[in-house]
């Protein structure tokens, strides 16, 4: 993406993530922060979603911030903001001012509940919206309350991926005809886009409308996790019948162990297993089921995740200015994403922004005195 010029206007969770994401894939961002902040924000140092950006000081709240920010739309290709719906419009910076300075310009909205609906005004994060969504009522046991996954499934799974695929899309359209448009990205329409294969399921009468009862979330004993007896977690996705019975083998289940898909017998066949596990530690079964298809996986904590072998081998999770840290995602054969810049004081790069793109008003060394 070298060449494609995005604003980003300062906020927190899924805009940012977006946005990093374009800078990792090579774009030029421009973060424009406040000059007071984000309560929620992290320290600069280590907000490591502020990679691979420049950032600049603006004032939204005065003439000479929006013209500012105005002028940098000029330039730019993609416009990010997250701010809750009629707040840009109201700072000068929405749809209707960026577009008429910019008509080819592609107007990305990062919201929770969208533009529009009774919910569109109120206050939300992660937990909520996929609450509202259906997808966290399908995560958790049977018998207890559902699990939260982090605000990993709503925020940047559901919200920032899906502003990204609109972003790029948009962009391929303007580019092909010169008018722009408005992504709207809601974390609610992106979460329960996720759950699409879920949907066909139920549709069919495959899945059970309520956690816990379901060949994926946990029922199945093939696909659940165990816990060895020094206390560490191992997750089964033994699904097909060939992998299943190399894990059998391996697990030395029984001959006359409850088969795979005997669903009336899961509960025997599922003890059966937590048995087995609860037999040996953790490095032991590491020895077993090692190189093998049994679809067994040790539940690493991240900084075990960051030195097991295979991903230290891909360099999934390299050490960079001191931080380890993701690397650039997807990979590319001829364009591969990079780690360009570490994350920024706010306002750092304003001088450096001014001259490349060409706004010298930004530079407060280059305004009247």
């Amino acid at each position: 993406m070298a060449g494609v010029r995005v604003v980003e206007l300062a906020g927190i969770g899924p805009g940012p993530f977006a946005a990093m994401l374009l800078g990792d894939l090579g774009a030029d961002v421009v973060r424009v922060d406040r000059p007071n902040g984000s309560p929620l924000a992290q320290d600069p140092v280590h907000d490591l979603t502020n990679r691979n950006k420049r950032s600049v000081l603006v004032d939204l709240k005065t003439p000479e911030g929006v013209e500012q920010v105005l002028a940098l739309v000029e330039r730019a290709d993609l416009l990010i903001e997250g701010y809750r719906p009629g707040v840009a419009e109201r700072l000068g910076v929405g749809p209707e001012a960026c577009l008429a300075r910019n008509p080819a310009l592609v107007y990305g909205r990062m919201t929770g509940w969208g533009q529009d609906g009774p919910l569109a005004t109120t206050a939300g994060h992660d937990i909520d919206y996929v609450a509202l969504t259906g997808v966290l009522g399908m995560i958790g046991p049977p018998d207890g309350p559902p699990s939260i996954p982090a605000n990993l499934l709503g925020d940047f799974a559901g919200g920032s991926l899906y502003l990204v695929v609109g972003l790029l899309a948009a962009m391929h359209h303007a580019r092909a005809t010169g008018a722009g448009q408005v992504v709207d990205a809601a974390i609610v329409d992106g979460t329960a886009h996720l759950a699409t294969l879920i949907w066909g399921l139920l549709a069919q009468g495959s899945w059970h409308d309520r956690r816990g009862v379901n060949l994926l979330d946990g029922a199945a004993p093939c696909y659940a996790v165990y816990q060895a007896s020094d206390g560490g977690h191992f997750a089964v996705g033994a699904l097909e019948p060939q992998f299943y019975a190399e894990f059998a083998r391996l697990l030395e289940l029984p001959a006359d162990a409850p088969g795979q898909y005997e669903m009336n017998r899961w509960p025997e066949l599922r003890a059966l297993i937590a048995t087995r596990f609860a037999s040996r530690t953790s490095a032991e079964w590491r020895t077993v089921f090692a190189g093998s298809d049994a679809c067994v996986t040790e539940v690493l904590t991240l900084r075990q995740a960051a030195a097991d072998p295979h991903l230290v081998a891909r360099g999934t999770y390299p050490t960079w200015h001191g931080v380890t840290q993701p690397a650039p995602a997807p990979r590319f054969s001829a364009t591969p994403g990079a780690l360009r810049r570490p994350p920024g004081q706010p306002g750092a790069d304003t001088a450096e922004v001014a001259r490349d793109w060409g706004v010298p008003a930004l530079d407060p060394a280059d305004r009247p005195s």
